[in-house]
């Protein structure tokens, strides 16, 4: 049997426990990284004790100053964890209760479960800010690129095959729109994660009259309207992890939206395409064939949204069948919220580093935007404003694509006497419709690929994200 600190093994118990239940039970080897948010809920919770009567300021100063020290030595790497002491809330309480008496008070009123509860609402807060600034930093790398390739013009696909011309700045703005609404869900979680569970003990908070308010304020946990969030059923404050799966779930969606983006990129990246040009530090070699530059950053970035994905599903499973309340199935939801947490932050920055150091190869992107097929829609809207019904204009540009290619020529080639063959309506100006600088004029509806709407997109984002 292992000996273990009397702080962490209650009365109860005549020993500690085995060496291998010690190993398979323990979490420090993951949750340390509370450990500043687990400073932080103590001091508080040691200030709203003072106040009710439990610790004197002495004791409280006494409390303060020795996790400070401890936080100091843990940013210094001089602190020891111990494993025997389970996780980040035992480590740190014994090692304050060796320096300071008064730190075997520290736990009055408060349980792990709340603990940690509140532990990682405060690490969650911060890292849904942080996050929310790189998805910011991303933003800006693709409406930049916009910016210095305004006048560049590429085929749109839909199935991947070639369908209309657009601004290469209105398909990385389409990103831009993806990644505002992943904001707006992320700053929506916020809000659920930004909700004070301590005081709710193991399950039934406390006999004392805790101030739980207090400890909310000092913690940040309030609205924009500057109100007190407490969690109001203490049951389910220590058993919530809903704004866990939110945050995994939003999650998610963004690492899919970085998957698309990243295929996107692949794509312009290839011989095939030869769209864009990225820098030498953002790809990489192969270890054969010496002419490989390879879009590893893009194709990481994709790979990486499988393992977001089944961190979410792994917490949906997790959950599903416990019963009320805290049960330690619960210390598995950590690693899947931290590696998500990890690996989208870190995807939004190498995206963002990676767009940053990305140019647009604007012959090969003329070209392919020079094929006249693209603009078969406008020769029907040209119908259309004939006087012809939409339905036939389909039909009778349809049969003028047959034709062109019957005859081997673009359609763009085809005289006027070709185009009348298949019907009359088509005049001396028909063949106007396959100016693509005018083509892309006259796209100005909102939300259009038009060159005044984009313009007024690019304006817009440049704006909101300064």
């Amino acid at each position: 049997m292992s000996k273990k600190s009397p702080v962490s093994r209650s009365g109860r118990f005549t020993g500690g426990p085995a060496a291998e239940v010690a190993q398979f039970t323990e979490s420090i080897s993951f949750d340390w990284r509370l450990w500043r948010h687990d400073i932080q809920g103590s001091i508080a919770h040691a200030t709203m004790l003072q106040k009710i009567g439990v610790l004197t300021k002495a004791e409280l100063n006494a409390i303060t100053k020795g996790m400070n020290q401890i936080g100091r030595e843990i940013t210094a790497g001089q602190f020891k964890w111990k494993p025997e002491l389970e996780d980040v809330h035992m480590n740190i309480e014994a090692e304050l209760t060796k320096r300071v008496p008064a730190g075997a008070k520290l736990h009055t009123a408060r349980s792990r479960n709340d603990q940690v509860a509140l532990d990682v609402r405060l690490w969650l807060r911060d890292e849904l800010t942080a996050l929310l600034g790189e998805i910011a930093g991303l933003q800006r790398a693709l409406v930049s690129l916009g910016e210095k390739n305004v006048d560049v013009i590429i085929p749109g696909y839909t199935h991947l095959q070639r369908a209309q011309p657009v601004y290469f700045a209105h398909h990385l703005l389409a990103y831009v729109e993806m990644l505002e609404r992943d904001c707006e869900r992320l700053w929506d979680c916020h809000s659920r994660v930004n909700v004070c569970p301590l005081g709710s003990g193991a399950i039934a908070g406390s006999t004392l009259p805790l101030k739980r308010e207090l400890v909310a304020k000092l913690l940040g946990f309030v609205n924009a309207a500057g109100q007190v969030q407490l969690t109001q059923n203490s049951m389910d404050g220590v058993s919530d992890r809903d704004f866990m799966i939110e945050f995994c779930s939003t999650a998610a969606l963004l690492a899919i939206h970085f998957s698309r983006l990243s295929e996107d990129v692949i794509l312009w990246a290839s011989a095939e395409f030869n769209f864009i040009k990225i820098a030498d530090a953002y790809t990489t070699g192969s270890s054969l064939m010496p002419q490989k530059k390879n879009p590893d950053i893009a194709e990481l970035a994709r790979g990486k949204t499988s393992r977001v994905v089944g961190n979410l599903m792994s917490l949906l499973t997790l959950l599903k069948g416990l019963p009320m309340t805290y049960n330690r199935d619960l210390q598995e939801d950590k690693e899947r919220l931290f590696d998500t947490a990890d690996t989208v932050r870190a995807t939004t920055r190498l995206l963002a580093a990676m767009l940053r150091n990305t140019r647009v190869n604007q012959p090969a992107c003329a070209a392919a935007a020079s094929d006249p097929a693209l603009l078969a829609t406008d020769l029907a809207d040209y119908l259309v404003r004939k006087g012809m019904a939409f339905r036939p204009a389909h039909h009778v540009v349809g049969a003028v694509v047959a034709l062109a290619e019957k005859t081997g020529k673009l359609l763009n080639q085809l005289t006027l006497a070709e185009l009348q063959s298949v019907d009359k309506t088509f005049g001396r100006d028909a063949l106007g419709v396959f100016n693509l600088k005018t083509a892309m004029s006259k796209r100005n509806i909102t939300g259009a690929p038009g060159t005044k709407e984009v313009a007024k997109q690019l304006a817009r984002w440049r704006a909101q994200l300064s």
